[in-house]
């Protein structure tokens, strides 16, 4: 979830800042964070697109992720687990049940909470994640001391090898 949280932090749309990362076999297979399409203007640049409410300039994080995964390519998104700070969308959903995701983790529940029966009706197990107990603390001091300085003892290779 910390991952999801960084990569949060790289979104150009204000209505929401969330991130995603999709993992399989405990390996970071892509990430996503609301943006526009690659080359296209940024809310943050321009503005909003609305439509009916909605933003409609990005791309959702979870949308993201999985496309992350089809253009880099190289792994399957069967049977992954999804990380993500807000519950996804139900256009979202679709993409993920159509995509093979069989686990979400979110943090929080944003706007539709029928988007948890609809995920688990399609099969998809969700949990609702709750940090334990000092994680916020330690997170925080991962990125508030510097990288610790290590002597490397130096060998010199002979030629040849």
């Amino acid at each position: 979830m910390g991952f999801a949280r960084v990569a949060a932090s790289r979104a150009t749309c204000d209505r929401l800042h969330n991130g995603a990362i999709l993992v399989k076999e405990k390996r970071i297979v892509s990430t996503g964070y609301n943006g526009s399409p690659p080359g296209l203007d940024h809310c943050d640049e321009v503005g909003h697109l609305l439509e009916d409410g909605h933003c409609v300039r990005t791309i959702h994080s979870e949308h993201n992720a999985l496309l992350q995964a089809a253009v880099i390519g190289g792994a399957s998104t069967q049977g992954s687990t999804l990380y993500t700070l807000y519950s996804p969308c139900i256009h979202c959903c679709k993409y993920i049940v159509a995509a093979g995701v069989s686990r979400i983790v979110l943090r929080k529940m944003y706007r539709n909470d029928g988007v948890i029966e609809y995920l688990e009706n399609a099969g998809v197990d969700v949990c609702v994640y709750e940090p334990s107990e000092g994680w916020l603390e330690h997170a925080a001091g991962l990125f508030s001391t510097d990288v610790e300085e290590k002597e490397v003892e130096k060998v010199e290779l002979e030629n040849g090898d």
